[in-house]
């Protein structure tokens, strides 16, 4: 117990390390090496403790620890259980693998100045608010969670001070104060109604008040998190905010942000409201996310727009889950989240690779990349296959937990949302295949405009041939092979995201194991209410 007791302890460092990493970096703003080695020192310390604690969750089940002193449920109390576990470790893990990506991008451009020695600080202050939110055990903790990594989303989206970028980050930040005054309003009634905004004493208390009063909070709630998750009709934001940022940016942005709102969802879901009041909406939100989203994407000829449609769709699948409503879909849920955040970080990092070596993320204007960069085209078949849950993929195995759920549910909604799932799957299938088939496959001659850079082969410039074309990015081109168009530190990064993303099928047996006894743990919420109350569990019944 020693060990396990030890584990919780030191759970607030999971939030404490980015930050005082994040100081530390900020120091050494002018000393760039100094601050690349610290940044990736904390984040490699910080999953580190995060993998310790999900052990110590799959062994004893969900725990808690309350800051400074004051018990619960007036302390601000952090919860650790499997969920919670699970989203610390894979958000930290691709957070490094971006932020080692970034490391190579930087080294590769020369970015020894300017914005790069904000991005390291700004950096870990993302982590260290995506981490408070998942273990937050009050809804202020969990809106402070939001916040920080808001404010430094609004950082690293408008780095560089381009126009696009600054009016990229103007309609962000418009929409994510909105949503974060609805969920803070939201909370201030929650506080009037049950004098409490510990969720393990609101899961007690919320059931004593009047009906009426707990949908509206219910709503209130669920449209701030949808904001944030991207769900159909509140998903308008995404698609021109995200493709306009750096691609590391871009990616753990598409990554881990909406996932955060997504665990919001469920969490309050399942803990503050349980029952299905609201489910029949859930799904009917669930299928117009999956089928707006894939239509749109179809209609992207960039790269990145078409990926930010494809994140929004499948909060489509995640949604569903939650509005199933049984332990089989919930498990599903929990195990497509973390294949959803790794597989489409994956692809936005391989976007950053495509527009390096094709010189732009244009599909129509790309082409022969399979016959340029075999590496590159393997590092996107992987993934995309994944997405479009192709099996035995994990995303095929997520899926199928997910239609388990809704054939046993067994409605005529559920019957429909079913048939919008395989559509939606299969659209996105085509849409990968689309971008295959363009800048990949066919050459780079039948491309519409392409960049002087695809028109000459890896390897030193010629006096023939291809290699003749008088423009300057060509003889870039020819000056350059491909290690350097397409930087190691950069290919290695997206190769070991991809590889992670595979193993979700190798371990597929323990990680449902996991999510299993995370949905069922949920679905019960007896576990949680005692690991934050212990003997208080009772007194507000």
């Amino acid at each position: 117990m020693m060990g396990t007791q030890t584990a919780i302890d030191f759970a607030p460092l999971a939030v404490l390390l980015p930050i005082f990493g994040a100081a530390l970096a900020f120091v050494l703003r002018r000393h760039v090496l100094a601050q690349r080695s610290v940044t990736i020192g904390a984040l490699v310390a910080t999953l580190g403790l995060e993998a310790w604690m999900l052990v110590s969750a799959w062994q004893n089940g969900a725990q808690a620890v309350t800051i400074g002193g004051w018990a619960p449920p007036f302390g601000i109390s952090l919860v650790v259980d499997e969920f919670s576990a699970l989203m610390l470790v894979v958000s930290t893990a691709v957070s490094l693998t971006v932020l080692l990506y970034a490391t190579g991008q930087g080294m590769a451009d020369g970015d020894e100045d300017g914005p790069v020695s904000v991005f390291h600080p700004a950096y870990l202050i993302l982590v260290a608010g995506v981490s408070n939110a998942f273990l937050a055990g009050d809804l202020f903790n969990l809106y402070v969670g939001f916040e920080i990594l808001l404010t430094a989303s609004y950082v690293l989206l408008t780095l560089g001070g381009t126009t696009a970028r600054i009016r990229a980050g103007v309609t962000y930040v418009v929409v994510s104060v909105v949503s974060s005054v609805l969920f803070l309003v939201a909370i201030g009634m929650i506080y009037a109604a049950t004098g409490t905004v510990n969720m393990a004493d609101l899961a007690i208390k919320l059931a004593d008040i009047d009906p009426g009063t707990q949908m509206v909070l219910h709503v209130m709630l669920l449209v701030a998190f949808g904001v944030k998750a991207a769900v159909f009709p509140l998903s308008f934001w995404l698609p021109d905010s995200y493709p306009t940022a750096p691609a590391p940016v871009t990616a753990v942005f598409a990554g881990l942000l909406t996932k955060v709102g997504v665990y919001a969802m469920i969490r309050t879901e399942t803990l503050l409201f349980p029952g299905d009041r609201l489910n029949t909406a859930l799904m009917v939100v669930a299928l117009l996310t999956m089928l707006v989203g894939i239509l749109g994407a179809l209609a992207q000829a960039d790269f990145k727009r078409m990926l930010s449609f494809t994140l929004t769709s499948h909060i489509g699948y995640m949604v569903f889950g939650l509005a199933t409503g049984s332990v089989v879909a919930l498990a599903a849920t929990v195990y497509y989240v973390a294949h959803h955040i790794i597989v489409q970080t994956s692809l936005f990092l391989v976007a950053g690779l495509m527009e390096r070596r094709g010189g732009t993320t244009n599909v129509d204007r790309l082409g022969s990349l399979a016959k340029l960069s075999p590496v590159l085209a393997v590092l996107f078949f992987v993934p995309a296959m994944n997405l479009a849950g192709i099996p035995p993929f994990s995303g095929f195995l997520g899926k199928l937990g997910l239609l388990r759920g809704g054939v046993d549910l067994g409605t005529p909604l559920a019957w429909v949302l079913l048939a919008g799932a395989l559509v939606t799957s299969l659209l996105t299938l085509l849409a990968v295949a689309r971008v295959w088939n363009r800048a990949f496959w066919r050459r780079a001659d039948d491309a519409e405009d392409p960049d002087p850079i695809l028109l000459i082969p890896s390897g030193p410039a010629t006096s023939s041939g291809a290699g003749a074309v008088a423009t300057a990015p060509a003889k870039r081109a020819a000056a350059q092979d491909d290690r350097d168009l397409l930087p190691r530190t950069m290919v290695y990064s997206t190769g070991a995201l991809v590889l992670l993303g595979v193993s979700l099928t190798i371990f597929a047996g323990p990680l449902f194991d996991l999510a299993d006894r995370s949905a069922q743990q949920m679905m019960e919420r007896t576990p949680y209410i005692e690991a934050v109350l212990g003997s208080h569990a009772g007194g507000g019944s």
